[in-house]
């Protein structure tokens, strides 16, 4: 009888949608009408939009442990954490007055948000958005607020993000959230504007682009503080106008290079992450700002600035040569490659789609209809160390 019991809930289970699996869902950021459209990778299709998420310019996501519930940061400061079985807003928050991007601890407990009014971090219970810590990010005699991006978890439980005004990098240990513990790293560089981590979570490497170079952190080494990298890779070079920065840590590490884009230059910098000097530098089509790489390490995928945003370049990685340029429409703005990485899907902003492609064939295979469509953000960040 039992036994009979549970099949039968079992089976409306099923009937009602409740028992399906997260593993390939995922968002796409609708951001002219406050909206995401929720997505299956394992079809490519639209599953339906859920509304009500105020200003999504710039939005970006990471979720929980699970996969089920997407934190969506929007740039009005709303925190809004979306339920991808139910199709519905679980909870939401305006936390802020202008906010860009977070990340989610390494035991998913925590949801964190970089802010640029008035600046600072502030760290949310996962499951209530409950506020349990506000990290003003004060710098200065005259105790300023900086604006705070590049916000990413690391091992340890901690959170790493740097200040764009102090030009400084802080990791904060939330092992007690109500009192997280801050460690500076005071005169990294002017105008740090974004960041990656490396997926072991070992080094933390923030872009400057108030000046050419890099700031280097080896977080199982914090004594040694910061290194700078790439110094002066521009010098002596006319630097071109930057209509939009690359940001939301869309560079790539791929075996044991890195691939970030040049600010005011239409070049691609490699890094060896050996010995973190430059390994090259490869010329593109326009100002890069994501430079994505595919999940197997082989290929890496360039977007651009205005004018040149109706184009998507792929370099390989082995001979860190242009081998495939695409031109999927005007106003790409985003990617994000499926779990094993057949396929990639890029954001169409201007024709108001998004097309999905073959990664090894290079057509698209399929193009879905996304209202002024941005991030793309599938449930396997939720694995992922910084995403």
């Amino acid at each position: 009888m039992r036994r009979l019991t549970l099949f039968l809930v079992l089976l409306v289970l099923v009937a009602t949608g409740h028992a399906r699996g997260t593993g390939d869902l995922g968002i796409v950021i609708e951001r002219a009408s406050g909206s995401v459209q929720v997505i299956e990778t394992s079809n490519n299709t639209s599953l339906g939009s859920i509304e009500g998420l105020g200003d999504l310019s710039h939005a970006s996501a990471v979720y929980s442990r699970d996969g089920r519930y997407a934190y969506v940061f929007g740039r009005d400061g709303g925190l809004t954490r979306v339920d991808l079985l139910s199709m519905k807003i679980d909870k939401r928050v305006i936390q802020s007055g202008n906010s860009i991007g977070g990340a989610i601890s390494q035991d998913g407990r925590l949801v964190a948000v970089s802010n640029y009014e008035p600046g600072g971090v502030k760290i949310f219970d996962a499951a209530t958005l409950q506020l349990l810590a506000d990290i003003p990010a004060v710098y200065g005699n005259d105790k300023q607020q900086s604006k705070v991006i590049g916000l990413v978890d690391a091992p340890g439980q901690r959170f790493v993000f740097s200040l764009w005004d102090a030009g400084e990098i802080w990791v904060a240990d939330v092992s007690r959230p109500e009192k997280p513990q801050i460690t500076r790293f005071s005169d990294i560089g002017l105008n740090p504007y974004d960041a990656l981590i490396t997926p072991d979570g070992r080094y933390y490497i923030a872009g400057l682009f108030g000046e050419d170079g890099m700031a280097l952190l080896d977080l199982w080494n914090l004594d040694a503080g910061v290194k700078r990298i790439l110094d002066g890779y521009g010098k002596g070079e006319q630097k071109l106008p930057v209509y939009k920065m690359p940001h939301l840590e869309g560079w790539a590490i791929a075996g044991n290079r890195a691939f970030v884009p040049a600010i005011g230059r239409h070049e691609v910098l490699v890094i060896d992450t050996g010995n973190w000097q430059e390994a090259g530098r490869i010329k593109v089509h326009g100002q890069p700002v994501f430079v994505m790489a595919r999940p197997d390490g082989r290929h890496i995928w360039v977007n651009f600035s205005v004018p040149d945003n109706d184009t998507l370049q792929v370099i390989e990685t082995q001979s860190l040569r242009v081998i495939k340029t695409l031109k999927p429409g005007k106003g790409v703005l985003h990617m994000e490659f499926e779990p094993r990485g057949e396929e990639v899907w890029a954001s169409v902003r201007d024709e108001d789609r998004v097309a999905v492609f073959d990664t090894a064939t290079f057509e698209q295979v399929t193009t879905i209809e996304a209202e002024k469509p941005s991030g793309i953000f599938l449930s396997v960040r939720a694995h992922r160390t910084g995403l």
